[in-house]
């Protein structure tokens, strides 16, 4: 069941951000509508939905919401079919796929992924995980280090090992991509972020699952480095 994509899904890409940490590029362009390494993040995160059977789309727009809805339209240019969702003020990320309810309260499972992020990783495993009972699932990938790790001999000195900017496979993160049923929108408040609110709660009952990406490629854009660093890996062949 996992291992192939289900067509006819529906995916919530959650749009809506200021993306302060990329100004100036965010002050006249969404986040989502940023260049890396020739296309804007959402058009990748387009043709990985795609690759995944998610062709129904739903935009949870915000801040230059128009720009993003002038930009993207109908999405039958990038072969997919785009509906949104506005948010009048911030609502976080839990009010704003509330604010989707109506676009996906009838679907069976659905995909939501936050919209600064680029990855290869495969999330039938995420929609097997609600399929077996789950009212989500997370998509988890190994905290990646900022800095060298060296492993070294504490009296000699002597450096044993360099290793630049691991992954940390001992601890794991967010990794922004998740599966859902309708059952979400029970927990989900009008306003605030979905991590603090809806997620503590599930896990509390037992109602949030796990997958673990240990091999993906992932990057989460959120300063100029990671959109420069984004640029690097895609320029390598090392994203979808």
């Amino acid at each position: 069941m996992s291992g192939a994509p289900a067509i006819g899904l529906k995916a919530v890409i959650l749009a809506g951000g200021k993306g302060k940490r990329l100004r100036p590029l965010t002050d006249a362009t969404p986040k989502s509508l940023l260049d890396v390494n020739g296309k804007p993040i959402l058009l990748w995160q387009f043709e990985w939905l795609i690759k995944h059977g998610a062709e129904d789309i739903v935009l949870c727009a915000g801040y230059l919401r128009d720009k993003l809805i002038e930009e993207v339209g109908s999405g039958s240019t990038h072969g997919v079919r785009v509906a949104y969702v506005v948010e009048d003020k911030p609502l976080g990320t839990g009010g704003a796929l509330a604010n989707a309810k109506h676009l996906c309260e009838k679907e069976d499972v659905f995909y939501v992924l936050n919209g600064d992020v680029i990855t290869d990783l495969d999330p039938s495993a995420l929609r097997a995980k609600v399929e077996g009972g789950a009212v989500g699932a997370i998509a988890l990938t190994p905290l990646p280090s900022p800095y060298g790790i060296i492993d070294f001999d504490v009296e000699s000195g002597v450096i044993k090992r360099f290793t630049e900017k691991p992954s940390i496979e001992e601890y794991w993160i967010n990794a922004g991509v998740y599966a859902f049923s309708p059952e979400i929108f029970g927990y989900l408040p009008r306003e605030g972020d979905i991590e603090k609110t809806a997620f503590p709660a599930l896990a509390r009952l037992g109602l949030l699952k796990a997958v673990a990406y240990p091999d993906a490629v992932w990057k989460s854009i959120d300063s100029h480095k990671d959109l420069e660093e984004a640029g690097k890996l895609l320029s390598k062949g090392q994203m979808p």
